[in-house]
């Protein structure tokens, strides 16, 4: 898997938890993917449960998205989980496009 800019929304009892991750893509569009994210000794399973259909022209937009997609999901909870702005990461840069 490639490298992901992984912020934790909530913590479950399990200890399990749900995080989201933005891009940007080379257009200036902007992307988020939600998982639930359950860590082991050995392993970290992703399972994503909202893509990076959730985009927008500004981060704050594709943000706002992914966590109101996220809180129908899980509508019990709006108390615990963390709001908008979340990290970004614009990905790898090569020396060729700076």
């Amino acid at each position: 898997m490639s490298r992901l800019n992984l912020e934790p929304l909530m913590t479950f009892s399990d200890g399990s938890y749900l995080a989201i991750s933005t891009e940007c893509s080379k257009e200036g569009d902007f992307s988020c993917s939600v998982y639930t994210v359950v860590e082991t000794d050995d392993r970290t399973d992703f399972r994503n449960i909202a893509s990076h259909l959730l985009a927008s022209s500004t981060c704050l937009t594709a943000q706002e998205q992914a966590y109101s997609y996220t809180l129908r999901l899980y509508p019990n909870a709006c108390e615990s989980m963390k709001k908008p702005p979340y990290l970004i990461w614009h990905g790898p840069r090569s020396s060729g496009n700076q």
